[in-house]
């Protein structure tokens, strides 16, 4: 069990991004039509930005404990004693991974707040 180096994780966090952005635009935009069609309210768009972050990582990860990043990149999620992580505990990263100032941990913590708190790491598969 070997864990990734920094730019692994940043190629992940590229990737992962990108499909997220696009999975939340084309939600806010779905929403928009839909909204105006039925004279709705609008939704701020940082509504579907976020929650498409937390739906995107828990599901993922729940079920493949990876995420498309992590393909490419071959590495996987597991617990700090090398297992596979619980649903709960994939939980608890998807949340902290909603809190703005996660990276700013690695300095500190020598990797981000949501694998410190959820005693995971990311490894090579």
């Amino acid at each position: 069990m070997r864990a990734v180096g920094f730019g692994t994780r940043v190629l992940n966090f590229i990737v992962d991004t990108f499909i997220i952005s696009l999975l939340s635009m084309l939600a806010y935009h779905g929403w928009g039509v839909y909204a105006q069609f039925h004279r709705l309210f609008g939704i701020n768009y940082g509504w579907f930005f976020f929650g498409t972050i937390f739906i995107y990582y828990s599901l993922f990860e729940a079920l493949f404990y990876r995420t498309p990043g992590k393909w490419i990149s071959y590495s996987t999620v597991v617990t700090s004693k090398g297992k596979r992580p619980t649903g709960a505990t994939i939980l608890l990263r998807s949340l902290v991974r909603l809190i703005i100032i996660d990276m700013f941990f690695i300095p500190f913590l020598d990797k981000p707040l949501h694998d410190y708190l959820s005693k995971t790491e990311v490894v090579e598969a």
